[in-house]
This record gives C-alpha cells, structure tokens and sequence, in this order.
C-alpha cells in the first residue's frame, strides 16, 4: 500500500491548485487522484473548442431531482470528469465576485480569516494577466489571464449596455463591478489555461508529486477519529493510498459532499436509511446546497454577424488553418466574450444580476432551435439567491448518483429578480447599437407570461455550491480553516465550503480558495501586508444608473408576476 504525506481527491480547478503548492515543498510526498482521464484531448485547449466537444466523456452525466419551483423539470447539472475539472471545459470567463462577498463571509458567516482584505493576496498570486496589474492584478503567477479584442458584436452589445444607462468598466475584477465590458478570461497565448495547465504541468516533473488518473475515490478511511487515506478503484480493481498527514478532498461542488456521505461522514439518520454505516454524524453535510439559475434569451440576427458561420465545414477549416498557424481568430474567442454586472432591482445596494452575452446561438434545452444559424444570446442569473436546497444519496452503491435538489426559484425573491433580469436584457438587445443588427426575438418571442418562461426555460448556471458549508456553527461541515469538524486529518476544499456562492462565476474564487487552503496546510496564514488599505478604494458606483423603461414597469409589476 503507497502511503503519502497529503492526498488530495479531485483533480479539478482546487485539487490541481493545492496539489501543486502542497509539493513546492520538496519533503512532502502528494498524490493527486482524478476520476476522469488527462486533459489530452486538443478541444480542450482551444478556445471555442467546448462549443465542439463532445462532453459526454468527460462530464458524469448529473440532473436535478424534479424541481418544483421550475416546472417539474429535471435540469442537467454539468459537471466535468477530466484532469482541470470545470477549467477545462468552461467559457474560461474569470472573474471574482465582490469585496463584500468574503466580507459577509468573515463577519456574517462565521469564517473569521476570509475576509477580502485576507484573501486578496491569493486572487493577485495567482495571475499572469497580460493587460492589467498591481495593485489589482498579478503579473508572473502560474494562471494566464487575458483580455482579449472582441468580436464586433460583443463590442455592439457593450454600447447597448451602454445606451441602456450601465457604464462601461473595464475591470469587472478591479475597483468597481458594476457595469458592462468585456470579460477576462483564463487564457495564455489563445489557448486555454486551466489549473491543470498552468498549475499542475509546470509542477508534473516533481520527483514528490504523483498524478493519478482514472482512480474513483470509493471512500475516506477513517481510524480513530482520524482520516488517514482512501480507497479508489483504478482500471476495475480497488487500491488503497495512506495519507501520514492529511487528506483533502476537493471533488467539487457535488463530489465532495458525496463522497463525505459514503464514507459515512453525515447526517445519521440519513445514513442509516440508504445503509450507509455512520462513522461520524455530522448534521450539515448535505445542506445548504444552491446554485445560480440562468435563464437565456436568443435573437435571429438579420445577417452573418455572429460566429454562426464557422458551424459550416468550410468556415470551419479556415478558422482551424489561421488557429493552428497563428493561434487566433474565431477559435481564440471563449464565445462568452462580454456581459455585465447590474442592479436590475434599484433597491439594491450592489449589482444582483450578472449578464453574459454569446456570439452565436445556442440551443434552450426542451425548447426549439433557431431555424437559421445566424444569431446570438444573452443570459442572466441572480447573483445571490436565497434558495437553498439539498444533496443526498439514493443508495450506498457508490455507482448510483446522488439526489441534487437544488430547490430552484424557492425564494419569491430569486424569482422576481429573474423577471426582472429578462426586461433587463430586452431592454439592452432592443437598443441602437443592436438593432440594425437583430431581425427578432426567437425566445421567450410571443411568450407572455415572463415568470411562466422563467420557470419553464432556466437552467444551472454549473455553480454548485455550500453543502459541505464552512463556518462556526453546529450545522458547519468544515471550519474556517476547513478542516471537517470533529474528524482529524480531514478538510475540504472547493466551492462546496462557500458559505454563500460568490456573487460571480466561480472557478476564480475555487482557485482561490485551494490558494488560502495551502496556506492553512503549510502554516502560512497571515495575510499579505498592506492589503487592507488597498481593499479601502474599492467602491460601487454612487451615480444612479438610468433604469429603462421597460424595467421600471416589469418591477413595478413584479409581485403579480412572480406569484
């Protein structure tokens, strides 16, 4: 049996961040399992390329349980089964969240140590960013950043923003985050940079570092009260790896509470009914699950003004020849090039809504393509939603998935504020700069009751988060060190600790968080000094945006529309 120091479950944007920093240390022997196989296949690397990839092989085909806030629907919760995890399949769009997030973390949550003045220094260390620095950037770090030219019709869509009274910013990660621009993304040379490639493969040659993949993690073994390692399937067969340290178990959003559950980590009750030995009752692992619920909106254009085109064999070739000889043109574009970040309730004292605009049309699940090629879409989730749902097994078998509720449009407030996301998002596609270009509206298109779309039509923003929930209560699974509760040798690390999910995509903050944890786990906690003063300049903007029209009447409706 391989016994290490630190064994680390999951290979995705956390396990390959940690596993990375854990062995900078040359005297600590790490192994890094992954369920999926290695981030080889070329798709991965380009771009566009997961417009084109075929994800079925390396995504573990999860859905909701029905939802009964959203239609009776099954809803697919994509979930990546490959070394990079969600960074190797994802729009690559990297941004933060805000300030306050992690400040309501620290002092409302019960993680003392995350407040952004702590963490800052993490987000920073960790880019390359090749258009902005110091002091909100890092320049030299392992993860590329960039902020690439867009595609004219982003550009049209930012001045729509624009002429619907949102400023433009040219930093969603900087000072302020309200706003409409263009998006970073985690890009190096116009190929993708995920964990994997910007963490990991610079690290593969570590003499103390073992990469596996392929290996199923079944189990944590537990002795005494203690986690000293785990066992995996590998090629059918059942292995077994000791950790002389820690284990840290970074499955993601989903995999890791799962995993908890069938190694006996849970509520006991629970357990005991799906037949699952109870080796360690604890109550919160399970709860608190939720996710960003995003409803899209798609638009036939009145010519070929979009990426559309390169659907077609032989605009697909040019694209892939000027791709493989210079590394840009439309292959280079993430797709999700632009969005925004907007109040779409005035009352609200910070943005609670997130935009992102798609070159191209893409498919609504149960709802009809576009019948021409040409066209584009836009998509919004509430960036703070008050739904809360739950994970749970179905049975012991580890074979079988797990039962995800995340109890979509649960709280009236995430349905109202979805309502008013799409006035939002009409009201920016009906504005000059868009509309010589925009022959119609294809969906919701006639639809008349708003909330009745909403709830037929949303779909998972593939941010799941909080059910292995960090803080300092009795329902907390992790504490603020991450470390599970009453189980030594043990902690967690991904967005399934986040409180409360960030108030942006999440994979920034995942890397970050694997960032803060290699600290914890090399006794490096103090924050970066001089941070806090810096963190003073961030702000929101004090000038009142112009609400159009057609959002003020859709808000002055919409407690009749979300009931």
């Amino acid at each position: 049996m391989a016994e290490f120091d630190y064994i680390v479950v999951g290979g995705g944007s956390a396990g390959c961040v940690l596993a990375a920093r854990l062995s900078e240390q040359p005297e600590a022997r790490v192994l890094l399992l992954e369920a999926g196989p290695p981030d080889r296949n070329p798709l991965i690397h380009v771009p566009a390329g997961y417009f084109a990839m075929k994800l079925a092989r390396i995504d573990w085909g999860l859905r909701t349980v029905p939802q009964g806030h959203a239609g009776g629907r099954e809803i697919t919760l994509t979930q990546a089964r490959v070394l990079g995890g969600g960074g190797s399949i994802n729009a690559q769009v990297f941004t933060r969240g805000t300030p306050a997030d992690y400040d309501r973390w620290a002092f409302a949550e019960g993680c003392p140590g995350w407040s952004f003045a702590e963490i800052r220094h993490c987000f920073v260390r960790m880019e390359d960013n090749d258009t902005l620095g110091p002091p909100w950037h890092g320049r030299g770090g392992p993860l590329g950043i960039t902020t690439k030219t867009p595609h004219p019709l982003t550009e049209h869509f930012v001045r729509a923003c624009e002429q619907a009274g949102l400023p433009r910013t040219d930093d969603f990660n900087g000072a302020v985050q309200e706003g409409a621009g263009i998006y970073q993304t985690t890009a190096r040379g116009g190929r993708r940079c995920s964990a994997a490639t910007g963490y990991l493969r610079p690290a593969s040659g570590r003499r103390n570092l073992t990469v596996v993949t392929g290996a199923q993690v079944l189990r944590i073994l537990l002795a005494r009260g203690r986690a000293v390692g785990v066992s995996y399937a590998l090629q059918g067969k059942p292995r077994e790896a000791r950790a002389a340290a820690e284990v840290v178990v970074a499955a993601g959003g989903i995999g890791s509470p799962t995993l908890l559950l069938r190694s006996g980590i849970g509520p006991a009750e629970h357990l005991r009914r799906v037949g699952v030995e109870v080796l360690h009752d604890l109550p919160g692992v399970g709860g608190n699950f939720h996710d960003h619920y995003t409803v899209d909106l798609t638009y036939a254009l009145s010519g070929p003004h979009a990426l559309d085109r390169y659907h077609r064999r032989h605009w697909k070739a040019l694209a892939g020849l000027r791709y493989l000889l210079r590394h840009d043109g439309p292959a280079a574009s993430n797709i999700v090039e632009g969005g925004a970040f907007l109040r779409v309730d005035p009352a609200s004292d910070a943005p609670d809504a997130q935009l992102h605009f798609v070159v191209g049309a893409g498919d609504t699940e149960g709802f009809p393509k576009l019948p021409r090629h040409d066209g584009c879409m836009v998509n919004a989730y509430v960036l703070r939603p008050g739904s809360r749902g739950s994970l749970r097994l179905r049975s012991a078998d580890p074979s079988t998935s797990p039962a995800i509720n995340p109890n979509y449009l649960a709280d009236p407030d995430d349905l109202r504020l979805a309502v008013a996301s799409v006035a939002w998002m009409r009201a920016i596609m009906a504005q000059p700069a868009l509309r010589p270009l925009i022959s119609g509206e294809h969906l919701p298109g006639t639809v008349a009751d708003v909330a009745e779309y909403v709830r037929a039509a949303g779909r998972s923003g593939y941010h799941p988060s909080g059910a292995c929930r960090m803080g300092s209560d009795a329902l907390a699974v992790v504490d603020p060190e991450l470390r599970v509760r009453g189980i030594e040798g043990l902690r967690v690390c991904d967005s399934s600790v986040m409180p409360s999910v960030v108030s942006s995509n999440t994979n920034a903050a995942t890397m970050m968080i694997a960032e803060r944890a290699s600290e914890y786990l090399r006794g490096e906690q103090a924050a970066a000094p001089g941070l806090a003063a810096a963190n003073a300049s961030y702000g929101r903007i004090t000038t009142q945006s112009r609400l159009p029209a057609e959002v003020a009447a859709s808000m002055a409706s919409g407690s009749a529309a979300s009931g």
